[in-house]
C-alpha cells in the first residue's frame, strides 16, 4: 500500500502532463488532431488557443499532484484536492464530450488514487 498510492498519484499527474503536451504543443499536428477527432486542421489552428488554455490547466493538476508527493506535511490533503479535482473533470468531460474514454483515462485512475489516499489517511 505505501508504494501504491504514489505510484496511482504520479500516474495521474503523468496522465495530465502527457495532456498538456497534447494540448499545449500537439494540437495542431496529427497526433492531437486525430486524439481529439478534429474535423481539420483549419479547425484545429482556430481552436489552438483554447487547447492551450485547456493544457495550462491540465499542467496544473499535474504540478499540484506532483506537490503532494514531495510534501511530507500535507501531502495527502494536497493529493485529495487535486484528485478531486482531476475525477471531477473527467465526469465532466465524458459527459459533455460524450466520449467514456476520458472517464477510463482521466476520471478511473484518480478514482483508484483518490481511494488509495483516503484509506491512508483515515487509517
Amino acid at each position: 500500500m505505501n508504494t501504491l498510492q504514489p505510484f496511482f498519484i504520479g500516474l495521474v499527474a503523468l496522465i495530465h502532463i502527457y495532456i498538456l503536451i497534447l494540448e499545449m504543443v500537439l494540437w495542431t499536428k496529427p497526433k492531437g488532431i486525430k486524439t481529439f477527432g478534429l474535423k481539420s486542421k483549419e479547425h484545429a489552428e482556430e481552436t489552438k488557443v483554447l487547447a492551450a488554455n485547456q493544457g495550462l490547466y491540465n499542467g496544473f493538476l499535474a504540478a499540484g499532484l506532483i506537490w503532494s508527493l514531495l510534501d511530507s506535511n500535507y501531502g495527502n490533503n494536497i493529493a485529495l484536492f487535486f484528485l478531486t479535482c482531476v475525477t471531477l473533470a473527467g465526469f465532466y468531460g465524458s459527459y459533455s464530450t460524450k466520449k467514456i474514454s476520458i472517464l477510463y483515462v482521466q476520471a478511473i485512475p484518480a478514482i483508484i488514487a483518490l481511494i488509495l489516499t483516503l484509506l491512508k489517511t483515515y487509517n
